[in-house]
């Protein structure tokens, strides 16, 4: 590990370092949260995990600022490194990424060195596995909050442990692992690899006799611990003790053709899977199942774990390619599978059983007492595997499979793995291996292209490599377009073994139902869908949606990323889509659309009921039976599921309104408008709001231009961008008087008022706003007179009259806790603040810009609470409580940084002439 630049501990206490030195970086924390960022690093750590991390099941109210003001100071902490080691921490919702070096971090070193030990030589595996467990110095995470906890280095460690013993022991260092493993067995004897190792060393060493009786210790400590007697590899090497038969090295193999070796050749290298290796290391006998998509690399990750393995397994290897998903055959009947193995057992073939049930019992009979391992790769099903299974429980078998064959996990006690796709510097490796080194973006970029799949990695760096008139640059510009992609991964020659051909072999063999929707998810524009989504698109219940997708799921061509969130792979995700195109008619795929449409404005406009006043005609509410929506109960339901949904939300809008669906598109970008004015990203929302308005025009729809005028005065207000906002909101005035109903005038003349006053119009906009809310209280209309008032106390702090202002903001604030409107009300605290800062009454202005926060962070009003923040940093630098005040302008800048990007550099300069302030010394103390 390079001593050079910034390097980051995690197996230890938790440290940055700049060479040999060590860099302060703050309290537990800092360092849980350093630590989360650096165990995933160049992946996105959601905020919200971070949080569970760090606080488990009891979080403060303010916890998602105080994670953004600690992700503020380890960012100027790391700018301090030049090296380019450790680059940044990138804000990436719904979180945040550390991009530095995985080499520069001793957990991901330890990894590389443990993946470079396993394919070397004993010595050199040994001097690998020994640096690697160097790196270790006291317990893994030391000096985090309690609740960060990552099991898998204590894994690791026993992995890496274990994998050195086994090195040490082919090159016969006996005494010296006595000494080592000795205490450990006796301070645990349940650890049964351990005490297995160390009996090995005992009977190589020539004391044969005290092997035993380690044995015989470990056995009652199990025994009297668990009930039961020691695993199945224990036993098995107590036996080979006890009769005195265990060879005379660890990898020591029996004498040629006494024992069936079919293990097919496997790859030559294999990129990343340490992980995946580890678990296989860690098998004690049974059954474990390897499952994953199409082209994922199960078979490679097994084939190679099985020949580093098979020096373990003295009786013998067998294998059979179970053709489960093969394009080229059907799956392979349980009797054929039994015959082969029964040759390769040594049965003679006039002597293999025509009848299933005495192939399996004389299979059985055959295998019974060894110990041998069981490759059965490509398994369409567990029926098909349990009769393949050996009875004894010193064999092992291993199976792959693109179904989780959870059934074997109920009647077999298997251990299931699911095996994802690699990591990108991982992905890069398998395309150089065959292609050679390449500029460093385009690798980066074909490896994206591919979606870190092994097939698709494999196929384009052969291509590469066989086709000299093929360039990296020309291959990334043929996968960057989404329409060629599978076509660009098809094999030359062979289409059948393919991407496409691959996804394509699963898809054929699922029960019509679950064709059914998957294609119809297929026409469904967006990355991932949920049970509620893909009922309305498929016209079925709920419950059964849920159950389709989780078994879609199971069968590998959907991931769960997170509870009832669903995605394919972007390959399958691209399958998906040809496959609609090509399976349903150009009318069938119209309805599809047209049900997502009509569920994302009835979810919409249910969801926006519940976090703000809601002013425009518009009801969606009964568009879609309530059991067919999510529960939006509550403001926090509905800003997760609108959180969550915003995607596929964008994407069904887009596709609507190119298929020029004018009316339906402004209605939805409506109603889904409510949720940026509560949580505004001004990209995300000016995207919405300019479709929806080009929508309104194409529809030629008064209603709708209206509306969405009046939509894109509130990002303007919002942001204070006074360029074109007049225009809009005297047209939005102009189309509101041609409507039959008032109200809608009345919300366009709040915005001009509200736009007059950003340009300085003071005289006209307070004119414009107390008519509007003179005639909202003649009409007995709250909501509207109270945003009209609170507009008209902006508009007389501007023009300079606090007292004026005071007058009108009380009364919006008496309006909004009239009608429990809390995203209004920290508003109008806000307003208040201001107004008593600017009239010199500090502890009231402090009293409601304190209550104003406390209200928006239990909201997640997430912009407010930096408004309101930067609001509080000026009452107490006033107060000359210049400490906490740097506090508040630290979190407001956090959250400016996702929030309000245009106002930030004007928020740092502030904050930092308040730090020149804090710098500069005292003036002296009259003597």
């Amino acid at each position: 590990m390079a001593d050079a630049g910034a390097r980051i501990e995690l197996l230890g206490p938790v440290r940055l370092l700049d060479g040999d030195r060590v860099v302060p970086i703050g309290g537990p924390g800092v360092k849980g949260l350093l630590a989360l960022l650096a165990l995933r690093v160049g992946k996105v750590v959601p905020l919200e995990e971070i949080i569970d991390a760090l606080w488990g099941h009891d979080p403060p109210a303010t916890a998602r600022t105080i994670v953004q003001g600690n992700v503020s100071h380890l960012r100027r902490i790391l700018r301090q490194f030049g090296d380019g080691s450790v680059t940044e921490i990138r804000t990436s919702p719904p979180g945040y990424q550390l991009a530095a070096e995985p080499e520069r971090i001793d957990v991901h070193h330890a990894r590389a060195l443990f993946d470079r030990a396993v394919p070397a030589p004993p010595e050199r595996a040994a001097a690998l596995l020994a640096e690697a467990l160097a790196l270790w110095q006291g317990p893994a995470l030391s000096g985090v909050p309690d609740s960060v906890r990552a099991p898998e280095l204590a894994e690791l460690r026993l992995a890496i442990h274990g994998a050195r013993v086994d090195a040490d022991l082919a090159l016969g260092r006996y005494s010296e692992l006595i000494v080592e493993l000795s205490p450990i067995v006796r301070g645990d004897p349940l650890a049964e690899r351990t005490a297995a190792q160390l009996m090995r060393a005992l009977y190589h060493a020539g004391r044969r006799g005290e092997a035993l009786e380690l044995y015989r210790t470990v056995s009652r400590a199990t025994l009297r611990a668990l009930g039961m007697e020691p695993g199945a590899d224990l036993r098995w090497l107590h036996e080979r003790v006890l009769h005195d038969d265990l060879p005379a090295r660890e990898h020591a193999m029996p004498p040629s053709g006494a024992a069936p070796s079919q293990l097919p050749p496997a790859l030559p290298a294999l990129a990343g899977r340490s992980a995946d290796l580890a678990w296989l290391d860690g098998l004690s006998g049974g059954v474990a199942v390897v499952s994953g998509t199409a082209g994922v690399g199960k078979s490679a990750l097994v084939l190679w774990w099985a020949h580093r393995a098979a020096p373990h397994f003295p009786d013998g290897v067998l294998f059979a390619s179970l053709h489960g998903f093969d394009p080229h055959h059907p799956p392979v009947a349980p009797g054929d599978l039994l015959a082969q193995f029964l040759l390769g057992l040594g049965v003679p073939a006039d002597e293999v059983p025509e009848a299933l049930h005495e192939r399996t019992a004389l299979y059985r009979s055959s295998i019974a007492g060894r110990r041998m391992l069981v490759v059965l790769d490509d398994a369409r099903s567990a029926e098909q595997v349990r009769p393949l299974l050996p009875p004894g429980a010193g064999s092992r078998t291993v199976v792959t499979s693109r179904s989780r064959m959870e059934g074997l996990a109920v009647s077999d006690a298997a251990q299931l793995r699911v095996l994802g796709t690699l990591e990108p510097a991982d992905a890069v490796q398998v395309i150089e291996e065959l292609a050679g080194p390449a500029d460093f973006d385009l690798n980066h970029a074909l490896a994206r292209l591919c979606g870190y799949l092994p097939l698709a990695l494999r196929i384009a760096g052969a291509r590469l490599a066989a086709s000299p008139q093929w360039t990296i640059e020309g291959l990334v510009a043929e996968l960057g377009n989404e329409r060629t992609r599978l076509a660009a991964l098809d094999v030359t020659g062979a289409e059948d073994d393919g991407v496409r051909a691959a996804f394509d072999v699963s898809f054929r063999r699922l029960p019509s139902e679950l064709a059914r929707t998957l294609v119809r998810l297929g026409a469904v524009p967006g990355r991932q869908f949920g049970p509620y989504l893909a009922a309305a698109v498929a016209e079925i219940p709920v419950t059964q949606a849920r159950r389709e997708l989780r078994t879609l799921a199971a069968h590998s061509l959907l991931t769960e990323t997170a509870r009832d969130v669903f995605a394919p792979h972007d390959l399958v995700r691209l399958y998906l889509r040809e496959l609609a195109e090509t399976e349903l008619s150009g009318q069938e795929r119209a309805m599809v659309l047209d049900r997502a449409v009509r569920y994302h404005q009835a979810a919409s406009d249910t969801a926006r009921r519940r976090m703000l006043r809601i002013v425009d005609p518009l009801d969606f509410t009964g568009l879609v039976p309530s059991d067919g929506l999510p529960p939006l109960r509550t403001f926090d339901e509905a800003q997760d599921w609108f959180a969550a949904e915003w995607p596929t939300l964008l994407a069904v809008l887009k596709a609507a309104y190119a298929e020029a669906r004018y009316a339906e598109v402004w209605r939805l970008a409506r109603v889904a408008h409510t949720y940026r004015v509560v949580c505004p990203l001004y990209e995300d929302w000016l995207q919405l709001v300019d479709l929806g308005l080009a929508a309104a025009e194409a529809a030629d729809e008064p209603l709708g231009q209206c509306w969405m005028l009046i939509s894109r005065c509130a990002i303007a207000l919002t942001f204070e961008l006074s360029q074109g906002s007049l225009a809009d909101a005297e047209r939005a005035v102009e189309l509101a008087g041609e409507l039959p109903e008032s109200r809608s005038l009345a919300v366009a003349r709040i915005h001009l008022g509200s736009v007059l006053t950003l340009l300085g119009r003071y005289a006209e906009a307070t004119a414009c706003l107390l008519e509007t809310a003179a005639e909202a209280e003649q009409a007995g209309d709250l909501e509207l007179r109270g945003q009209a008032l609170n507009n008209c106390a902006e508009t007389e702090k501007r023009a300079g009259r606090p007292v004026e202002a005071i007058g009108h903001e009380l009364a919006s604030l008496e309006i909004d806790r009239e009608l429990g409107d809390d995203s209004y009300a920290v508003v109008s605290m806000n307003n208040l603040a201001e107004l008593y800062l600017d009239i010199g009454e500090l502890d009231t202005a402090e009293r409601y810009a304190t209550e104003a926060v406390s209200l928006a962070v239990t909201r997640q009003f997430e912009l407010q609470e930096g408004i309101l923040r930067v609001t509080l940093a000026r009452i107490l630098q006033a107060k000359l409580a210049l400490e906490p005040a740097r506090a508040e302008y630290d979190r407001a800048i956090a959250l400016y940084e996702r929030m309000h990007p245009r106002r930030l550099e004007a928020l740092r300069k502030e904050a930092a002439a308040l730090g020149q302030c804090l710098s500069e010394p005292p003036p002296p103390v009259p003597q």
